[in-house]
């Protein structure tokens, strides 16, 4: 949609003549309507775009942009003063509540559950006023920086360096609204729960064992974020640790620091391979660089047919003794020798904690592990104090920065972090290669369940709509180190290849904020902004771009389908657990048990084409040398396409299709899931984690030794009928003892390979499709060769007589 019909379709009329007047400044870099009368303006040309031209457009830019900031200034202020009027209707109405309820003779004054109502549609309404600004602010800001651009391009007169210092001296974009969230999401709670908010430690629930934890990750569109948090206040509260404390910014920010060793990666691979036993160590501070506190964490992964779960453990760790502690210099008992002495924790709490330290301490001097990657993010948590059952939490501003003093940089030195960065995102100090600062935000979903029951129904629609795209298992860690490390990493995630898709989608059905007693969708991105406008004459690049508008859709659609197919099984693990069915798979291992389309395929590392590259080159070259490429390359193509049509034609049985089901959690329908092969950047290759239970090997090994009693035995036979002695029993002791051997190292090189691709965790065809019937082939020509063998003896013998 062009940017121009999505600021029409989405402005709020009654805001209509605050908004910047698009239309007309586009219409002004237009020089033929400037200088010609209305009755030529059809047949002028365009004159050259003159100083004055330029004067009178900035006058106009300047005019567009203090009405904006005007408005957006005093609807600001309007909110807060709300917001402030509200809180102290609540606190009126609450204390009359609480009043009541401790004396009998102030029940005459409690307030009426019609009070309570009213109270939750004015502060509906203050969210939905919140809403309102935030979508004014998005929609304005990005019309200043496309007919910026549009000017430059048209002009060629550059525009676009001076006027963003201008923007930045009447910051409208720059509000934070997560103060205002925080202050909404606790007067919307205490009117929601009439007066009892729940209390409690926000950690409880943590270790209870009757529940099935289900944990999913989204995407969230910076444009949708805002929307995002206020849908979720209106179901839970904002988790703030320190309630007595007013918010601060820095409250919220969560940095970590994850160690690795740069010459082997280790770590990393074993995280994104999903590897038994596999590690990540970081060390973690919430606020700003002045914390004194720092934690040392051990992510540790499970799988599932160990019966155990995934680990995370930490403790805590003064700033001033982090390094001597990393190097060995200080021991495990020093660190707990305060806690000991002050006997605020048992003696077993300590020894766990004490052990823990140990464990991390030898990791990182042995396997000689050192700072790679820094996570920085903002953090909003929602949550029901003392309630872990359902968890939600937002990262915004997430910035992956490179901590490694390799490339003959010293980042971080002899120090466990740098120094020159704290938390002041966008770290515009960095050079480019850097920082990472990734372009969405990462929702978290956190459910537990009772085995059968289903999520909340406002936790279904939310992850099923347009404001989220499900990334199953996304890690920043990953992700970070991956980006940063481009010439040092080779094994990519799953979702490497699709960061470059627009994640936003067009609102599907009735979802999103709305004022009470309205039902109409007030969501900011119900439109896609391709701004693909042809309005201009010689403007080629939007003429190429409204061109390509069919085949963005169908892009991205395309890109999406790997993403799918991973999520796909969510509702179907749900049911299995239902149905007590232990063996159900994580997320990004859903490809695993499909078919594959080759069987020599590799499915689970997506391969750069090389095929391609090389041909490329060579036809660069010319010769001899492009024309052997080329002929090899359609000899191939030629036979695939023949090995097709002979599958398709041989008489098989074919599979039935399994009957559709509904979707959930985000997952699609079972009809609409697609699959696509990505292909990796050059050099790369794409990894899917791949489940590997130790049945598969039982299996195996199982196969084996049938396979070799099945060799004894013709062994057996072979050695019994050399007792005969005649040269019928030689022969065929001689076509036994070679079907014995053939089965016998057939069986051992087939059990090798299957050991090597369980071990490399390939989702290969381990199906063994010929061998028993090789096998039965070989065994009926031992066994006739024995018949024919005889049966010309005894022609032999009747002759003679």
């Amino acid at each position: 949609m062009r940017f121009g019909q999505q600021l029409r379709s989405s402005l709020i009329k009654d805001w209509y003549y605050y908004y910047i007047s698009y239309d007309e400044l586009k219409k002004s870099l237009r020089t033929d309507f400037e200088h010609t009368p209305t009755i030529h303006q059809g047949q002028a040309a365009n004159t050259p775009w003159s100083e004055e031209d330029e004067q009178r457009f900035v006058n106009r830019l300047e005019e567009e942009l203090d009405k904006v900031f005007t408005f957006q200034k005093v609807k600001s202020q309007e909110t807060i003063r709300r917001i402030n009027a509200s809180e102290k209707e609540v606190g009126d109405v609450i204390a009359r509540a609480q009043a009541a309820e401790q004396d009998e003779r102030a029940k005459a004054n409690a307030p009426s559950e019609e009070e309570f109502m009213l109270l939750e549609e004015d502060l509906s309404d203050i969210i939905a006023d919140v809403h309102d600004l935030a979508k004014f602010t998005q929609l304005n800001y990005s019309g200043f920086q496309k007919i910026i651009k549009k000017h430059d391009k048209a002009t060629h007169w550059h525009l676009r360096p001076v006027f963003a210092a201008r923007l930045n001296a009447r910051p409208f974009f720059k509000d934070d609204y997560d103060g205002t969230v925080v202050d909404l999401s606790k007067l919307y709670d205490q009117v929601r729960t009439r007066g009892h908010p729940v209390k409690g430690d926000s950690s409880a629930g943590g270790k209870q064992q009757n529940f099935v934890r289900q944990t999913t990750k989204y995407w969230v569109h910076p444009d949708n974020i805002t929307e995002l948090k206020l849908i979720i206040l209106k179901h839970l509260p904002v988790l703030v640790f320190n309630p007595s404390k007013e918010f601060e910014r820095k409250d919220s920010a969560i940095s970590s620091i994850y160690y690795d060793n740069t010459d082997t990666w280790e770590l990393y691979q074993g995280r994104l391979k999903k590897t038994e036993g596999a590690e990540a160590i970081r060390l973690r501070w919430y606020g700003g660089m002045e914390v004194d506190t720092i934690f040392f964490e051990r992510k540790t992964h499970r799988e599932d047919w160990t019966g155990e779960k995934s680990v995370k453990a930490r403790f805590s760790l003064k700033e001033k003794h982090v390094n001597a502690f990393l190097r060995g210099d200080m021991t495990t008992e020093q660190v707990f020798e305060k806690a000991r002495r002050e006997g605020k924790k048992s003696e077993a709490e300590i020894n766990e904690l004490e052990q823990l330290a140990k464990e991390i301490q030898f990791r990182v001097i042995d396997r000689k592990l050192v700072p790679a990657t820094r996570s920085f993010y903002n953090r909003t948590a929602f949550q029901l104090p003392g309630d872990a059952r359902v968890r939600v939490s937002l990262d915004t501003e997430l910035t992956m920065t490179r901590e490694d003093n390799l490339d003959g940089q010293q980042r971080a030195g002899k120090n466990w972090r740098r120094m020159d960065i704290g938390i002041d995102w966008p770290f515009n100090q960095l050079p480019a290669e850097d920082a990472e600062r990734f372009p969405y935000g990462v929702l978290e979903v956190k459910l537990q369940t009772a085995a059968g029951q289903q999520p909340p129904e406002w936790i279904r629609e939310l992850t099923a709509s347009h404001l989220v795209e499900a990334v199953p298992k996304f890690s920043k860690f990953i992700h970070g180190t991956a980006s940063l490390f481009p010439t040092r990493i080779n094994l990519l995630p799953y979702w490497f290849p699709q960061m470059d898709v627009d994640i936003r989608k067009a609102a599907t059905r009735n979802f999103g904020l709305h004022r009470p007693g309205q039902s109409t969708d007030t969501s900011i991105s119900a439109a896609l902004d391709d701004d693909s406008e042809d309005e201009m004459e010689g403007d080629e690049d939007d003429d190429r771009t409204l061109a390509d508008g069919n085949g963005t859709d169908d892009n991205i659609q395309r890109l999406r389908a790997a993403r799918d197919a991973l999520e796909q099984h969510e509702e179907e693990r749900r049911m299995e657990d239902a149905n007590g069915d232990t063996n159900v798979l994580d997320e990004e291992e859903r490809m695993a048990h499909k078919p594959l389309a080759h069987p020599d395929d590799d499915y689970p590392l997506y391969d750069s084409d090389d095929d391609e590259e090389d041909l490329e080159a060579a036809k660069r070259v010319g010769g001899w040398t492009y024309r052997w490429k080329l002929v090899k390359r359609q000899t191939q193509l030629a036979a695939d396409k023949l090995l097709d049509v002979l599958k398709q034609a041989s008489p098989v049985p074919r599979p039935t299709a399994i009957p559709a089901r509904e979707g959930g959690m985000g997952v699609p329908a079972a009809d609409k899931v697609s699959e696509k092969r990505f292909k990796a950047p050059k050099g790369k290759k794409i990894h899917v984690p791949v489940r590997v239970e130790p049945k598969v090997s039982f299996a195996a090994e199982r196969t084996f030794l049938s396979w070799l009693e099945f060799s004894i035995i013709l062994g057996s036979i072979a050695a019994t009928l050399l007792n005969f002695g005649d040269d019928v029993s030689l022969a065929s002791a001689w076509a036994f003892t070679i079907v014995a051997l053939i089965a016998l190292f057939y069986s051992l090189g087939l059990y090798l390979w299957r050991v090597n691709a369980i071990k490399q965790r390939k989702a290969v065809n381990y199906h063994d499709k010929w061998g028993p019937s090789v096998l039965c082939l070989g065994l009926f020509v031992a066994v006739g060769i024995s018949f024919g063998f005889r049966l010309s003896k005894r022609g032999e013998g009747g002759l003679r007589g």
